[in-house]
Order: C-alpha cells, then sequence, then structure tokens
C-alpha cells in the first residue's frame, strides 16, 4: 500500500486547531488560577522582597555612617589599642619578642607556593623566635616533592622552616591547621599566623601586627586587609575587588571600631593561640572555619582588630568556575553556620545584648542571608513577574531607588571603579542565583554539596608564562563544557519578561530586563574570565 502524505494523515487545519484548542485551555487555565492564586501570592513576595531590600538598605547606610563618624573622630587602631615596637633587650636579648608560629596549608598549590613559602621566609623576626610550617595535603606527588625541596632550600639558608604532610585530609583546612599546631615546636609559640598559598606578607608584617597582641590581652585577633595582584586582569576580577573593597573597608572596619568583631578572612591575620584553645580550636562543620572560630571566640568575650593599614597580596580567582566554587563556599558556609550556632549566640552570657544583635541580625541574617536571597529573587524572579502579571505592582522606590542608593553606597569601597557600576550591578545579579542556592543549601543542610570543599584554583604567573609561549592549538570546543544551563534558562525567562514588557509594560522594565538577560546569557556561556590555555 502506498504511504499517504502527512497532509492526508494530519491536514495544517488540523494542526492549526490542535494547537489554537491548546492555547486557549492554557489561557483559560491561567486565567482561573491567576486571580485566586498567582495574584496573592505575588503581592506577597513583593511585600517580603521590599521589607528585605529595607533590610539591606538600612544595614548600608548605617555601615556608611559609621564608617563617615570613624574616619571623623580618627578613631585608628593605635587610638583605640596599645601599640609599642618590639625592641631588643639589652640583658635577655631577643626574649621581648614572642614566638610566632606561621602556617601555610597548601593542597596541590603548582604556580604560588614559591611565592607565599619565599615571602614568610622573608618575614622580619628574630629567626630563633619564629617557626615557619608548610601544611602540605597534596595529592600530586610530583608537587609534593616540589613544596618539600623548596622548604630544604630555605632551611639551608638557616630559616626555621617545617615540611608537614598528613596521611589523610579529614577536616581539610581546618584539619591540617588544628594538625599543625599539636607539634611539639607550636606548643611553644604564642601567636599563629596563617597565610594561604597564594599570599605575599610585606617583611614588616609581623612587626606592625604583633605589638598589638603583646600589649592588649584582651585581643585574639588582628586581621589585615587583603589588595589583588591581578585586580585589572579581566573584568571578573575587577568586579570581585569591588566587592571586596567595600567588605574589608566598611564591613570589617565598622565591626572592629563599634563591636570588636568580625569574620576572620582564614588569612593574613593573627592569632593568639590561647584564644584558639578557650574557643575550643579548629573545627571542620562547615566549609567556613575561620567564621567558626571567630564566633566562637567572640562568644568567649575576645575582642578582634581590623588593621586596614598592613596590606597583603593576594591573588583573585581569574576563572568563571574557580569563582563559582569559591562563592558556594563563602555563602553555603556562613548560613549553615548560622544554623548551627544560632541557640549558642542566643544563650550566652558572656556578651552584651548589643553584641548579639549586631552578630545574629547584623553579620549573619542582613549580610549573609537576605543579601544574597533578595538580590536574586526580587530583581531576577519577581520584578520580571510583575511585568507579566499587571495586577502587581512594585513601587518605583522599591524597584529603582533603594537599588541605586544601595550601589552608590557599595561605591565607597572601590573609587576607582565608580564607571564599573553598572556592570557591577548585572554580574552581582547573575551571581545571585549561585548564593541563593547555596545559602538554602546551608540553611536546610540539603544535599551533600553543604560541605563541600573545593580549593579555589590559583594562576600564579601561569598566565603570564603561558603568553610568552607560543600559543597551543585550540582545544576543540565540546557542548557543555562551557555552557551552563541554570543561567541560560534564566536568561531566556527575563528576555521574555523583557520583551512582553516593551510591548505591554508602562514603567520601562524591560531596558533592565532585557541588559539583565545578556549579562546572564554571557555567564551562561562561559564567556566571563581567563582562560587558561592546556599545554
Amino acid at each position: 500500500m502506498d504511504r499517504l502524505p502527512a497532509t492526508t494523515v494530519l491536514p495544517d487545519a488540523l494542526i492549526q486547531g490542535t494547537a489554537d484548542d491548546i492555547s486557549m485551555q492554557m489561557a483559560l487555565v491561567w486565567g482561573q488560577i491567576k486571580a485566586p492564586l498567582i495574584v496573592p501570592l505575588l503581592r506577597v513576595s513583593v511585600v517580603i522582597c521590599l521589607t528585605m531590600s529595607l533590610m539591606l538598605f538600612m544595614e548600608r547606610v548605617y555601615m556608611g555612617i559609621v564608617k563617615l563618624l570613624v574616619r571623623l573622630v580618627g578613631r585608628k587602631p593605635e587610638t583605640m589599642y596599645k601599640w609599642e615596637p618590639l625592641k631588643d633587650d639589652a640583658e635577655f636579648g631577643n626574649s621581648a619578642y614572642p614566638k610566632v608560629l606561621v602556617q601555610i596549608p597548601m593542597y596541590n598549590e603548582k604556580e604560588v607556593y614559591k611565592l607565599s613559602i619565599g615571602a614568610a621566609c622573608g618575614l622580619s623576626w628574630p629567626s630563633d623566635r619564629i617557626f615557619i610550617q608548610v601544611l602540605d595535603d597534596s595529592t600530586d606527588n610530583t608537587i609534593k616533592a616540589m613544596v618539600e625541596l623548596e622548604c630544604q632550600r630555605w632551611a639551608s639558608k638557616g630559616i626555621n622552616i617545617r615540611y608537614e604532610i598528613r596521611d589523610n585530609r579529614t577536616g581539610y583546612k581546618a584539619g591540617a591547621l588544628k594538625e599543625g599546631l599539636k607539634h611539639s615546636y607550636a606548643k611553644h609559640c604564642d601567636y599563629v599566623v596563617i597565610f594561604d598559598a597564594d599570599f605575599q606578607p610585606e617583611s614588616d608584617f609581623l612587626m606592625r601586627s604583633i605589638p598589638f597582641l603583646v600589649h592588649n590581652p584582651e585581643l585574639a585577633l588582628v586581621q589585615a586587609r587583603w589588595v589583588f595582584v591581578n585586580a585589572d586582569e579581566c573584568l571578573l576580577t575587577r568586579m570581585q575587588e569591588m566587592s571586596l573593597d567595600y567588605h574589608f573597608t566598611v564591613e570589617q572596619e565598622v565591626g572592629s571600631a563599634t563591636h570588636a568583631f568580625f569574620g576572620f578572612n582564614g588569612t593574613a591575620g593573627v592569632w593568639r593561640i590561647a584564644a584558639i584553645n578557650e574557643a575550643g580550636g579548629w573545627k571542620d562543620r562547615t566549609t567556613v572555619e575561620d567564621m567558626d572560630l571567630s564566633v566562637r571566640a567572640s562568644l568567649k568575650g575576645w575582642k578582634f582588630l581590623y588593621l586596614g593599614s598592613v596590606q597583603v597580596k593576594n591573588e583573585l580567582p581569574s576563572t568563571l568556575n574557580a569563582f563559582r566554587h569559591q562563592q558556594h563556599r563563602w555563602s553555603c558556609g556562613p548560613a549553615n553556620l548560622f544554623r548551627k550556632m544560632f541557640k549558642e549566640i542566643i544563650t550566652n552570657k558572656r556578651v552584651s545584648i548589643w553584641k548579639k544583635v549586631y552578630v545574629i541580625y547584623s553579620f549573619f541574617v542582613v549580610r549573609k542571608i537576605v543579601g544574597h536571597i533578595v538580590t536574586f529573587i526580587f530583581y531576577c524572579v519577581v520584578l520580571p513577574l510583575t511585568c507579566l502579571v499587571h495586577e502587581v505592582e512594585v513601587p518605583k522606590w522599591g524597584a529603582v531607588y533603594i537599588p541605586a542608593m544601595i550601589t552608590i553606597l557599595n561605591a565607597v569601597g572601590t573609587p576607582r571603579s565608580v564607571h564599573l557600576l553598572f556592570y557591577w550591578i548585572l554580574f552581582e545579579n547573575v551571581m545571585s542565583l549561585h548564593r541563593t542556592k547555596a545559602t538554602f543549601i546551608g540553611l536546610f543542610e540539603a544535599g551533600r554539596s553543604v560541605n563541600e570543599w573545593i580549593v579555589t584554583e590559583k594562576l600564579g604567573d601561569a598566565l603570564k608564562a603561558k603568553a610568552t609561549t607560543k600559543a597551543p592549538r585550540k582545544p576543540r570546543f565540546r557542548f557543555g563544557e562551557r555552557l551552563h544551563l541554570l543561567e541560560l534558562t534564566i536568561a531566556a525567562f527575563l528576555l521574555f519578561a523583557g520583551c512582553y514588557d516593551y510591548a505591554f509594560g508602562k514603567y520601562y522594565y524591560f531596558i533592565y530586563l532585557i541588559l539583565q538577560s545578556i549579562a546572564f546569557f554571557i555567564v551562561g556561556i562561559g564567556y566571563v574570565g581567563t582562560i587558561v590555555p592546556n599545554t
């Protein structure tokens, strides 16, 4: 029998009629659920998001006012705490200098291990009062041999450096730091300094920071500021610099000047070992062991000092995947820590009620939870939906004025990048997708990634070295290798909402929606950051 043509089996009129029927049914269902369900839920969402936006706005205003007052009254570390330089004692020699342990945790740090070890070995301090401890958890035997050889090279120059390894990576960085303090020579030290593998302190780091701890027994921690050697490498690193500069120049300075509390950044800081021990030592229950120790030490009554005048060079992640992994850890960990420590903070009797409020509301709720969630939910979900559901409107002050003020206040940290604020907004909104997801994972301990620890990739001079050599053959692009489907899905949704608003809206939100859609699309295809060619 001859096969019938498709037009005989399914006539065009029937196909068109079926499509029309489906469209009519979908429109009918939408009309039935829109008024009783969608509109009320969207209105409630708008109210919740506006409330969170106001919380974030008031927090930024508070930070800005305190920052201004600190500058006006000249509240510098030297005026808040006693500081005198340490000097040799004519009778007892170097005994005026306390014994210091410098810990450098590493994990397959092929590109940067020489930088950190060399910088640590160049610190100005009496040689018999300092121990350099390289804690190598590397799984690559070749890299381990290279790191050990570097330690031996410095040891041959008279540097008191120790190369320490473990049989396993239990506890990751927290486990390595904890194990490092158990060595006999470490037990004789009064202070411990921690530098991640890409950090390069200046030679006078100890001379400028440790006197604060020596002369002020209530201080547990002195935190230095980070400065970035590769901030100008690409737009991705410029965006990170803007966010981190605000963190250091505003959040940490305000916390130090008012409540003497802020979160330890995990590196470029000096701890009083007695404070670490009293707080219960390093714990690996979350991916933010540094913040965990900070909160526990603070609840014991210890104070922290941020020393912005002491700067330590380090490297920003310049590849998109490295940055995504870092942001997951930095967002999931604090939310999970808040879940674990909320009751302990509330019931603590050694700190004032105001410090508890600051830690719970300002430090955790607003900055670590609300700040992530509202950025994505409000500006990338709720606002676009209101463009599709005209019965619900977002007041102009909530959609335009509040975010504009928050953005301007953020510019205080990095004045040189004011011209990039618009790009920063779009990029932060894209990254808020992953921060929001990570925050919910941490809050509800959902999935294995709640304790996922992926070491941030450092490139050191790898890009410069490869740029001077002959470019390798460009590897064939594989589908899915650089595509991020979640970002592409949000990009499509925002584009649809933008086009709909252009056709039927009245507040010109389509300008933002289409631009934000482009930003999601650019990240979705992996066209962000540096690409390191395979050798």
